[in-house]
């Protein structure tokens, strides 16, 4: 009851009621990869390519597609990752969740968050003050 109640009022957990049922109706389920994401391929769109989704496991995050699902879901290659031995490039990084609005956020030295003063940079803007 709860994960009904969850996908009829949310759309960032998972999936939402209409997702589910498109997903039901017309998907044929592709892979799934190493943080449990679900990937679907189903109908084709009005330029031709198959549609491409995922169902993601917990939180919609974009950045938690790794790159061989990445590029199958962006048509750069018609082969998922679950159909051949995909091996990452060395320099493809791994999946870091998005720390915004957590302590572990990237806070440059004189944001609000951090004491001190952002250091000087050509492009500053300096405001216009009367008499000058």
């Amino acid at each position: 009851m709860r994960d009904l109640l969850v996908q009829i009022f949310t759309w960032w957990n998972s999936q939402t009621i209409g997702t589910r049922f498109a997903t039901w109706r017309f998907g044929k389920r592709v892979g799934e990869d190493e943080f449990g994401n679900v990937y679907y391929q189903g109908g084709m769109s009005s330029y031709g390519l198959p549609k491409r989704w995922v169902i993601y496991k917990g939180y919609a995050e974009a950045s938690a597609i790794p790159p061989g699902w990445h590029g199958w879901m962006h048509h750069r290659t018609d082969v998922p990752p679950s159909k051949e031995n995909y091996v990452a490039k060395e320099w493809q990084k791994a999946h870091r969740p998005n720390l915004t609005g957590s302590p572990q956020a990237y806070r440059p030295p004189g944001s609000l968050a951090v004491p001190g003063e952002r250091p000087r940079v050509t492009g500053d803007y300096d405001a216009w003050t009367p008499g000058n």
